[in-house]
């Protein structure tokens, strides 16, 4: 998770990049209903951005293109937004332990689409706790840090990495791919929100193959082909509850992508390109032809980049 320089007038910011399930394989079922999940996942180089200080009350504001998708600031509360939640369970817990954690200011710039597949919320909320950590000086033990992040949802721990991973389990057992290349990448979504669980319960299996990983040490196109053996078992419900889906997968096809395929629960969807030059092209192109589609041309991060953002 990358501290980030934007949003003025604020003590600190930090980005909330989009998640990226290069794969998404459903291998089985929990009693209490949750779904186990083997997940590649990458992280864009962009995404929403959160501002932080300390404030007296507590406030709360957003803007951004996708503010008007979210409740009000004035009408929001932990119940309807993830960043809120954060603050409320870091507190609660910090205070526990008599750390004092004032009153404060969070600003959300909400970039990303809602309900997109790209965990928005789930990475909103992971920053939400780091930046609240920074600003309080409050450090958390890495178990207790885990367990509030699942609290606020399964994709939380995974976006307090923010790195190359796979993620296993409901989202708890996460190894770090420190090798994993960097793609230069376009997402897009036809601006149609999908439900989750909806999604989930369109699934005809629910023990599906296991993710199986390549050997270490393969380069770039080694994964673009290691790519091609894996699978996102949502997207066939997820098409057939919204067929745009398809045809956004068609268009990065045709707009020269090396690899398509849908994230996380839709209607997002990703291709991976050679080059930046060949992304650039797709972008301008896919965004003359289809106006009304949400095109996000950008990096996603690579296994060796630091905590600041850089290699």
């Amino acid at each position: 998770m990358t501290h980030d320089a934007g949003i003025g007038g604020f003590a600190l910011t930090r980005m909330a990049p989009a998640k990226i399930n290069l794969a998404l394989h459903v291998v089985g079922l929990r009693e209490d209903g949750y779904h186990l999940l083997d997940s590649l996942v990458t992280f864009a180089d962009a995404g929403d951005r959160i501002g932080f200080s300390i404030s007296d009350p507590d406030r709360f504001t957003i803007s951004g293109r996708f503010a008007r998708d979210l409740p009000a600031a004035e009408d929001a509360s932990a119940d309807s937004n993830l960043v809120l939640k954060a603050r409320d369970l870091l507190r609660a817990h910090l205070s526990e332990t008599g750390i004092p954690t004032g009153p404060v200011h969070l600003h959300l710039e909400k970039n990303l689409p809602v309900s997109s597949g790209i965990g928005g919320g789930s990475a909103d909320a992971a920053a939400a706790l780091l930046g609240l950590m920074d600003l309080w000086q409050a450090p958390v033990a890495a178990d207790s840090l885990l367990d509030i992040a699942l609290k606020l949802g399964a994709d939380v721990p995974m976006c307090l990495k923010g790195k190359p991973l796979v993620a296993r389990g409901i989202g708890e057992d996460i190894e770090l791919l420190p090798a994993f290349p960097s793609f230069p990448m376009l997402i897009v979504n036809p601006l149609k929100a999908v439900s989750t669980p909806v999604i989930f319960r369109m699934l005809t299996s629910k023990t599906n193959p296991a993710l199986v990983m390549p050997e270490a040490g393969i380069e770039q196109d080694g994964w673009m082909f290691a790519l091609n053996g894996m699978r996102n078992d949502l997207e066939p419900p997820a098409q057939s509850l919204e067929p745009t889906i398809s045809a956004v997968s068609d268009a990065l096809g045709r707009a020269g992508s090396a690899f398509v395929r849908m994230s996380g629960s839709g209607a997002s969807c990703f291709g991976l390109f050679a080059t930046g030059r060949l992304r650039d092209t797709a972008a301008d192109m896919l965004s003359r032809q289809n106006p009304d589609w949400y095109v996000l041309a950008c990096n996603s991060i690579g296994g060796k980049e630091t905590d600041d953002g850089r290699n």
